[in-house]
């Protein structure tokens, strides 16, 4: 967790909206003690290991999350709990000059002329986090499902960005995969109902990575510019294709997927045709399996469908054409679509079950 950001930017944002009071964050903001806390060296490194990378980059954010998780597993980061501790910069320091010692290695300098502001931000942050509600987060949630009460887990990014299952070297830094929630919140995999999978009508990707249903056309920047397809956390422009069914089967099988939900469905509307993949070619040899590992290599092969989808009638019911996409999704992927997103605004949602 990068303190600045959720100090000065989403908290910020939360209260010059109106959304919420100080006070009211306070009262039901809860961070785990055992959060990492990122730091403006974190940021440094890693836009420094990025640079280094030159023509290979691999479409980092710079948000200093790889750094971050490099200290978490070399048992070297600093996290939640850290900060109420008497001699906290003192630990701040000591994994500083480690940093600064990396960057020089390097040929690199730790302080460029942003530095001293980030550093400046981050311990102001942290003094208004010390206000909040700092919690041992494994106890706090099996408590609660013990009492009765029911979470929704949120995971980030896609399977494909998965640290140990994602297409490396084009990953995050972490298990972006239903595994996640049992290792990230502390709490046993039989506590786990249902697993929703998040997908949209078509496929995307930010920076660098294989991509085999990409679009290089007019159909590829019109999904592009109809879906705001840009980084939420960038803004980078992200690339567009067609559904991709070997990706999604694979996202099924790791993640045990139960459900779907369908976004963006409304994008697809206003294409006289439209297509899934449904199969790769990899070497002259045609499979419905997905190999992050040969993704580079695979060709699509493609089934088409007659276009003009994404609509839906007063009662919410989805269009013939939109039903026979939907339809052949389920049937090949023997999950179900429960909630299908028709358009950006709350009562564009149609719920199936």
């Amino acid at each position: 967790m990068d303190p600045a950001i959720l100090v000065f930017k989403e908290m910020e944002q939360l209260i010059s909206k109106g959304i919420l009071t100080l006070q009211q964050i306070k009262e039901k903001l809860f961070i785990s003690k055992k959060t990492h806390l990122i730091l403006p060296s974190h940021l440094r490194l890693d836009a420094i290991s990025e640079e280094m990378k030159g023509r290979d980059k691999i479409g980092s954010t710079l948000k200093g999350i790889s750094p971050t998780y490099q200290d978490k597993y070399g048992r070297n980061g600093l996290r939640i709990k850290d900060i109420l501790s008497p001699d906290f910069k003192e630990k701040y320091n000591i994994l500083k000059a480690k940093h600064a010692h990396i960057a020089t290695s390097y040929g690199f300098q730790l302080e460029d002329e942003t530095f001293a502001d980030k550093e400046e931000k981050f311990f102001k942050a942290i003094e208004v986090i010390k206000q909040l509600q700092l919690i041992d987060s494994e106890i706090f949630v099996n408590q609660a499902i013990n009492n009765g009460e029911s979470f929704l887990a949120e995971g980030a990014q896609g399977t494909l960005l998965d640290i140990d299952f994602g297409s490396r070297p084009y990953v995050t830094s972490s298990n972006t995969t239903a595994g996640g929630i049992c290792t990230g919140l502390g709490i046993a995999p039989n506590k786990v109902n249902d697993i929703y999978g998040v997908f949209k009508a078509y496929c995307t990707r930010v920076g660098s990575g294989p991509f085999p249903t990409e679009l290089f056309d007019e159909i590829g920047e019109t999904i592009q510019k109809n879906g705001n397809e840009f980084g939420s956390t960038t803004g980078r422009p992200r690339r567009c294709g067609w559904l991709d069914l070997p990706a999604l089967k694979y996202a099924v099988m790791i993640n045990g997927i139960t459900k779907f939900i369908m976004t963006k469905a409304d994008v697809m509307n206003g294409f006289d045709k439209v297509q899934i993949c449904t199969q790769y070619k990899v070497d002259d040899i045609e499979t419905d399996i997905c190999s992050p590992d040969t993704m580079e290599n695979a060709k699509p092969i493609y089934t088409a469908f007659d276009g003009r989808l994404g609509c839906t009638n007063d009662k919410g019911q989805l269009d013939d054409n939109f039903k026979k996409y939907v339809d052949f999704i389920e049937k090949n992927t023997g999950v179900p679509i429960a909630i299908i997103g028709t358009g950006p605004d709350r009562d564009q949602i149609v719920i199936r079950g």
